[in-house]
């Protein structure tokens, strides 16, 4: 079995964001990989593990940041690394990335493709829906279980509206996963080490055999306007004591600072 999955890029969000004129300020933020995606490598590596998985990784965009989370991937067990860096992705949106990946997908013939269900910075959850349908391959999201029933399918659960769903997939696939799935592991010293001396393909599109105008041309399909800092709000209020003390501190909140009573 051939798995391809993919990682983004995504600021740290335990870190201060500020922003100003409508715009994130870029001085000392720090790029971590998206925790959606880190539960996509750590499904995929147990797959490796336990079923001989044949493993790859992708990431589109270029920078010492984009590298640093594809080595990371390469540490948590991912055997191959593929970087798409090119400037004209520079303001890429879900549809673009989904294209991207068609292109990668392609070239490697895979059988399972597992990625993370949303990115922390856009929360749009679309990538790997429309990369699914761009291939008509079968799409399963908010995927909690995967299990290999043989080499040409798998089970899997995924939370739904109504509870827990099970669904039986005939490969190739796509999956998004939730991060119930799993807890990411650990890298450890060796697997870090060894991650710096693995190598990683870097392609951009002329590499890939697209074209802008395969990819949209006239640039993406949506834009982000602008970027509100969160209002802050009061600390709030912690109550201590047993039933009748803490009923008596609420009622006087009530009266006398909120006045709604």
């Amino acid at each position: 079995m051939k798995i391809l999955t993919t990682v983004k890029k995504v600021v740290d969000v335990e870190l201060t964001i500020h922003v100003e004129d409508g715009a994130i300020v870029e001085d000392g933020l720090q790029y971590v990989m998206n925790a959606w995606d880190e539960n996509a490598v750590e499904a995929t590596v147990q797959l490796k593990e336990n079923h001989n998985a044949e493993t790859t990784l992708v990431s589109i965009g270029g920078g010492e940041e984009n590298t640093k989370i594809i080595r990371k991937g390469f540490a948590m067990g991912i055997e191959n690394g593929i970087q798409i860096d090119d400037p004209a992705l520079d303001k890429a949106d879900a549809p673009i990335y989904a294209k991207i990946l068609q292109k990668v997908y392609e070239m490697g013939d895979y059988d399972l493709v597992i990625l993370g269900k949303q990115a922390q910075d856009t929360d749009s959850g679309q990538t790997g829906i429309i990369f699914a349908e761009y291939l008509g391959l079968p799409c399963v999201s908010n995927v909690i279980t995967i299990e290999v029933v043989d080499d040409q399918h798998i089970t899997v659960s995924r939370l739904g509206d109504a509870g827990t769903e099970i669904v039986e997939l005939a490969l190739p696939a796509v999956v998004t996963v939730s991060d119930s799935i799993n807890e990411p592991r650990l890298t450890q010293m060796r697997g870090i080490m060894m991650a710096k001396k693995k190598k990683i393909d870097v392609m951009d599109l002329a590499a890939l055999g697209v074209s802008l105008d395969e990819l949209g041309g006239a640039g993406p399909k949506s834009e982000v306007v602008e970027f509100m800092a969160s209002k802050s709000r009061k600390a709030g209020h912690k109550f201590e004591g047993d039933a009748a003390e803490i009923t008596a501190q609420v009622v006087d909140l009530l009266v006398n600072e909120a006045k709604v009573l």
